[in-house]
């Protein structure tokens, strides 16, 4: 009987941390202004980690790039357009009506840097995810599925 209690015990030890382990999540972005994957995938209230690299090899100036991860129901292009007057921030638009469109967001990278972000999302649905760098937005883009 002691040994079933001990299993049952470390049975949902395990469990509970596998509940509880954060999400880590690694995406790229490169100098044709692609994501090498255009949906993540991650659980509702999962602490979840995104390292986002610049394998690129033009100039941070010419091809920057950055990762945003947006409500869901965003106007994409109303936001990219507001990000580019917003170059001092990474080019994350100030306003408030952008400002709380963003949940989450890397700085921008130039060639061969990268940057974690750590965030977690309440709500399940599509969350779009974008590269705010001016122009990037309509084509450097994704979904991250949260479940």
């Amino acid at each position: 009987m002691k040994h079933i209690l001990q299993k049952l015990v470390l049975s949902l030890a395990l469990a509970t941390a596998s509940t509880l382990a954060a999400a880590e999540l690694e995406i790229t972005g490169n100098d044709t202004m692609r994501f090498n994957v255009t949906e993540l995938e991650t659980t509702v209230g999962e602490e979840t980690t995104v390292t986002f690299k610049n394998v690129g090899t033009l100039p941070k100036a010419a091809m920057g790039h950055n990762f945003v991860v947006l409500k869901p129901g965003t106007d994409l292009a109303s936001f990219g357009n507001a990000a580019i007057a917003a170059a001092g921030n990474d080019y994350i638009p100030t306003e408030e009506t952008f400002a709380q469109q963003v949940i989450a967001h890397t700085k921008v990278l130039g060639p061969g840097e990268s940057d974690s972000v750590s965030f977690t999302i309440a709500e399940p649905g599509e969350y779009p995810f974008i590269c705010s760098f001016p122009g990037h937005w309509a084509i450097m883009k994704g979904v991250l599925q949260v479940k």
